[in-house]
């Protein structure tokens, strides 16, 4: 139909892509180390020796499912043509799915697909409930809440779901457009926080707080007023979220012994496995 479609370079009508473009694709890969529905399934494991054994497991579960993705893209594209235009283009796999298979397997695969988005809207709920109400509410506004903090986190829980209900009602509105948005958000907020509290002992609270600040404002600020540039705003957010995490470390006291005794108790647990 078209060899431009398997060209790493060019985009479907042959244009040869910028670096723009190919720095920006390729800084989805720094949205990982930044989204807590996939962190904290990391931070679960029950022993820093199975860590091999989850690597093996979660890379091999990527590469089949980024590579299924793609190849449904493609089959929808043979056996559609145009027939799928603007946000229905991202229904591809439900039609698919209803056009050839009996409405008995079609069922259980929409079961996996509603099973796919409920757990992670389920996994988000909750991450966002318990930072809220924990991490801020009892941390910095009432730390004596204590059982009396019960009622906060279904309060945000619901705040969330009807914030995301109105993002969703929005029939204009592109899935990837939403995902790429909050990736790049919790990307740059978090993920580099993530890398240099396993890697740099030198990091302090005071840096932390002013990486997942300074990282989530650019992405919001580029998103709203440079997004004519082309460049994803997880780059700027990122870079920005790093820098700020540096800067700020070092400019404030070094972290209480007891932080490095945790550091170097992790790092051992790594190089014992």
């Amino acid at each position: 139909m078209n060899a431009n479609y398997f060209s790493f370079f060019t985009d479907a009508t042959g244009v040869t892509l910028s670096a723009t473009a190919i720095i920006s694709l390729l800084a989805w890969g720094l949205g990982y180390f930044g989204q807590p529905h996939i962190l904290v399934r990391f931070m679960g494991i029950s022993s820093a020796k199975e860590i091999p054994q989850a690597t093996r497991i979660a890379m091999v579960w990527v590469i089949f499912s980024l590579f299924f993705a793609v190849t449904v893209g493609l089959v929808g594209r043979v056996l559609l043509g145009d027939t799928l235009t603007g946000v229905n283009a991202e229904t591809v796999f439900m039609v698919l799915n209803n056009e050839f298979f009996v409405s008995f397997l079609a069922g259980i695969i929409i079961s996996a697909i509603l099973g796919a988005i409920m757990s992670t809207s389920s996994s988000q709920l909750l991450v966002t409930a318990s930072a809220i109400s924990t991490d801020f509410y009892q941390a910095l506004l009432r730390k004596n809440a204590g059982e009396k903090n019960w009622f906060c986190q279904p309060f945000i829980c619901n705040l969330v779901a009807c914030c995301s209900l109105a993002l969703a009602s929005n029939p204009n509105n592109y899935i990837l457009e939403l995902v790429a948005y909050a990736w790049a958000g919790f990307g740059a907020s978090f993920g580099p926080l993530v890398l240099f509290s396993l890697f740099w002992r030198r990091t302090t609270i005071k840096g932390a707080i002013a990486g997942v600040f300074f990282g989530g404002s650019t992405v919001l600020i580029w998103k709203e007023f440079f997004a004519y540039t082309g460049i994803y705003e997880i780059v700027p957010g990122f870079i920005i979220s790093a820098l700020a995490i540096y800067v700020v470390s070092l400019l404030d006291k070094k972290p209480d012994a007891s932080i490095v005794k945790d550091f170097d108790v992790a790092e051992a647990h790594i190089q014992d496995m």
